[in-house]
């Protein structure tokens, strides 16, 4: 069939996502996260549930390095005494201690498999909502997006969200929690230590934004050279016999080489000045441990402070810059989550096919007869491609429409199949609108063969009982038989039962023309389009295809679309376009007799010839 081309480009690597520096950011972050917070209204107990299980977890972390200072105040004191040391006492602590790290695991292990829980359930309720917004999508929104973005808001998009909030929700509370308790700790040992803690986080952030500001424009670079390998990667691999039959293999590399060189570059870059980041941040730390250790044992020295607390103490100053870190760390994945569901929610709120409430049931014995009254069309309102169209088909008639490229034969397919709805007039099958009809009811009439055959993954029985699910097995074979497919079918190794794929490597073009007939034969519509179905095949196939459609549409109301006139000579009725509009109809006999456009050109075929 015709297809438009798609108009607006570009989707997602298969990696999609982040994969280093700068989330892509939200055009409208608070608008986002407010439609966000509509789909986790359903988990508010459990999301409170969260938040009480990570705060307990996050304090008894949090008092666990005061206990173990306290042990070791027991023990040097102890040492330092003339009881010796009370081994009860530091058993008490010590039990007192795994207690703590028990209970914390625990809380820390609940809301994990709650937030989980939630996070997949999120998942699940956006998949589900963009598999029925797909149904609802009126065809034209598929000719002009790529198929692959609608592939990526169920991947990729869908999955950084259910990532990000995982992770994300979590992290706000035990960071927020963990940096006040730490604090509050480290004051409560010192404020002389805790100042010179905090003096070191400056420092640090000053460090860790020059090295971010400087790697980020390298990540931007790995991130293009990435997405632009992968798409390289792919047409390379999808037409690779193109490739081969051009000798084009030594271009392919050399543009790899050029892709790749790029992306070792950014790669080498972005990571070596991210790699500086731990270094830089331990020499600091390491000053930080220096001048905490001198003015602790000074004031443990004056007595002031015991061994045991200088130990918590350096280990609550370990601590702090983690959850600092993670609080930064969370602005960059809401950002993220919010771009993702952004698309998801732009996705989710395209204009739909127009509703169906007021639908009016067609006759229970379709005839076939077909009014196409004063018909005008274009995918754009400003560029008809079918003008004023009128056509009258009476039943079980075999109409064929011809007519150079872009004429609008299969634009006027579209139409029967109320793939697109009309500008203006009326199409009628037995008397009824088909505007007024169902659209499902609507294109249950019609069996369809097209040129561009189409076959899923599973058997040859699956494929051939697409059209009708619960087909037996003897009516499979005996549509089969009717399509001239049964003789090749049983050549193959498990005969009904071998599985294909879409690309059906193992099965010639034709085979799978006699397939898909097969399924339109097996479906019995009482009205059948068929377009150009032997065109890609050899004369012996095509001579099989032929008989096989004329089985098929025996009986039957068919539209054949044809760019081989030779083939269409018995048709009952041929429509000639051009422009858009019909330009004459009749009989095959009849049109060449009157010297017209058909004549042209029929007469130009064989010319070619």
């Amino acid at each position: 069939m015709e297809k438009k081309q798609p108009v607006s480009g570009g989707f997602r690597g298969p990696m999609g996502g982040m994969r280093g520096g700068t989330p892509e950011k939200p055009k409208n972050f608070k608008k986002t996260m407010k439609t966000i917070l509509v789909y986790l209204r359903p988990y508010w107990v459990r999301l409170g549930f969260v938040a009480v299980a990570a705060i307990i977890s996050t304090i008894f972390a949090i008092a666990s390095p005061r206990i173990l200072g306290n042990m070791t105040n027991e023990i040097i004191k102890g040492l330092m005494g003339h009881k010796g040391i009370d081994f009860g006492a530091i058993a008490g602590i010590g039990f007192w201690l795994i207690g703590l790290y028990i209970v914390s695991a625990l809380f820390s292990y609940l809301q994990s498999w709650l937030m989980t829980t939630i996070s997949q359930k999120i998942t699940y309720a956006f998949r589900r909502d963009i598999s029925h917004k797909i149904s609802k999508l009126p065809l034209s929104y598929f000719s002009n997006h790529e198929n692959g973005q609608v592939v990526s808001y169920v991947t990729n998009d869908v999955e950084s969200i259910s990532q990000n909030l995982n992770q994300g929700m979590t992290q706000i509370v035990t960071s927020l929690i963990t940096i006040i308790g730490i604090l509050a700790m480290m004051i409560s040992i010192s404020w002389e230590m805790t100042i010179i803690a905090l003096l070191v986080l400056p420092v640090s952030m000053t460090l860790i934004g020059f090295v971010v500001k400087r790697s980020q424009r390298y990540y931007d670079a790995q991130q293009a050279a990435l997405g632009e390998m992968d798409g390289h990667i792919e047409e390379m691999f999808s037409n690779h016999a193109i490739v081969k039959t051009y000798n084009g293999e030594s271009r392919s590399i050399e543009r790899f080489n050029d892709i790749s060189h790029k992306l070792r570059s950014s790669g080498w870059k972005s990571q070596f000045l991210s790699g500086l980041m731990m270094p830089m941040m331990q020499f600091i730390s390491n000053i930080g441990y220096v001048a905490v250790a001198v003015v602790g044992g000074w004031l443990a020295v004056n007595g002031r402070l015991g061994i045991g607390d200088i130990q918590a103490f350096i280990q609550y100053m370990n601590q702090f810059t983690q959850p600092i870190s993670q609080t930064a760390n969370i602005a960059n994945v809401l950002q993220s989550t919010a771009a993702a569901a952004e698309r998801i929610f732009a996705f989710l709120a395209e204009d739909e096919e127009r509703s169906e409430h007021d639908s009016q049931p067609l006759p229970k014995q379709i005839k076939g007869e077909v009014v196409l009254d004063n018909v005008s069309f274009g995918y754009e309102p400003d560029k008809l491609i079918i003008k004023n169209f009128s056509a009258h088909i009476k039943p079980k008639q075999n109409i064929a429409i011809v007519g150079p490229t872009g004429a609008g034969k299969t634009t006027l397919v579209n139409l029967l199949m109320r793939f697109y709805d009309l500008d203006q007039g009326s199409i009628l099958i037995d008397g009824v609108n088909i505007a007024s009809v169902k659209r499902n009811e609507v294109r249950q009439l019609f069996g369809m063969v097209l040129q561009d055959t189409w076959l899923f993954e599973g058997t040859i029985a699956d494929n051939i009982a697409y059209g009708r699910r619960h087909a037996t097995r003897h009516e499979i074979v005996k549509a089969a038989k009717a399509a001239h497919a049964d003789h090749f079918i049983n050549t193959l190794p498990n005969g009904y039962d071998t599985v294909i794929s879409e690309t059906a490597d193992g099965i010639s073009a034709g085979e799978k023309q006699l397939l898909t007939i097969a399924r339109a034969i097996l479906a019995d519509a009482p009205m059948l389009i068929l377009d150009e179905a032997t065109s890609s095949v050899d004369t012996r196939t095509e001579a099989l295809i032929q008989s096989a459609m004329d089985k098929l549409s025996h009986g039957r109301t068919s539209f054949v679309i044809a760019h081989r006139l030779s083939t269409i000579r018995s048709a009952d009725l041929i429509l000639v376009m051009r422009d858009g509009n019909i330009v004459e109809q009749g009989t095959h006999d009849e049109l060449l007799a009157s010297h017209g456009y058909y004549a042209e050109l029929y007469a130009s075929q064989f010319t070619q010839v």
